[in-house]
């Protein structure tokens, strides 16, 4: 099966819209900081022929991937295998010293969840693994038969934002003393047991525990706090940065971010906005955008984004 056939790239001809004043001139730098298999990056380097794309990517298997894929651009490229908030130490390693573009595709790859061993879906049976970068040490499994019953609540209560997070907690500590966690089924067979009917009938009980499990293994906020103003700092004047967030805890992230960054520095009261007060970047859309009800029939993956893009507007002296 050919990767098109399973990787639709998320509303990809708006990121390009939004991408393209910035990328026009020869030799403009954009960085895919989630590369994943390559999708947006193959679509911007055939879009824009004078166009050097720096890829990032904690997944190795992602960019063995991609690096297949974008092998017709060899020349134009440069992959480098990272968590994205590592892209200054990559650029300068690069030495690049800005960029024009920076693309941010967040949450878990097509690739990842497709992979039934890699354990990320809760309606598959597989190990309890959870890494998107496979050299990393901690695993869901590891979370599940270490962490207190007050860790596993407090995570997923603010990762998964789940209501029933004590209950869930405390299943799975008295779970654990008879049987080791191995595989998600187990972990699914539990959380199901002490979930209400009525809950059940609003959607899979386990969604909300695994999306916490897999931010925690992840540490996927505490990158993404770092990586978007790191991110900001590459961007040059008249650069452009779009980022796509899935689920509310990245989005309200990127949103904080975005909005210190274009709003004025000046004092409440001062009668004239010195020029230093000055906004740094400008929102380039009102609030956040999503796809359209067209595009979430064509790709289910769609259905939950919001797309948030800024430009830069000067440089801080």
């Amino acid at each position: 099966m050919a990767i098109n056939d399973i990787h639709t790239p998320v509303l990809l001809e708006r990121c390009i819209e939004l991408l393209a004043p910035a990328l026009q001139k020869p030799g403009a730098v954009l960085v895919d900081a989630t590369l994943g298999m390559g999708g947006h990056a193959e679509a911007l380097l055939q879009r824009f022929p004078g166009l050097i794309l720096v890829g990032l990517d904690r997944d190795l298997d992602a960019l063995a991937i991609a690096e297949e894929r974008l092998k017709p651009f060899r020349g134009r490229v440069h992959l480098v295998h990272t968590v994205y908030d590592g892209i200054l130490d990559a650029l300068e390693g690069l030495g690049i010293d800005e960029v024009d573009g920076i693309l941010f595709d967040l949450g878990v790859s097509s690739l990842q969840i497709d992979r039934v061993e890699r354990g990320f879906s809760y309606s598959k049976d597989a190990p309890l693994d959870m890494r998107m970068d496979s050299t990393s040490d901690l695993t869901a499994q590891r979370i599940i038969a270490e962490y207190s019953e007050a860790e596993l609540r407090r995570i997923f209560q603010e990762y998964g934002e789940e209501k029933l997070s004590a209950r869930y907690a405390k299943a799975i500590v008295d779970a654990r003393e008879k049987t080791p966690f191995e595989r998600s089924g187990q972990l699914v067979d539990v959380i199901t047991a002490v979930t209400p009917v009525a809950v059940q009938r609003m959607g899979h009980p386990a969604k909300r525990v695994f999306q916490a499990l897999r931010i925690e293994v992840n540490q996927e906020l505490a990158v993404l706090e770092r990586a978007i103003p790191a991110a900001l700092e590459a961007v040059t004047v008249g650069g452009r940065i779009v980022v796509m967030a899935y689920q509310s805890l990245e989005d309200r992230i990127v949103k904080k971010v975005f909005a210190k960054a274009s709003s004025s520095s000046a004092p409440a009261g001062l009668p004239v906005e010195l020029p230093e007060h000055k906004p740094v970047f400008t929102l380039l859309i009102r609030g956040s955008e999503q796809a359209t009800d067209e595009e979430k029939a064509l790709n289910p993956r769609a259905t939950s984004v919001r797309l948030r893009a800024a430009e830069r507007l000067r440089r801080v002296e």
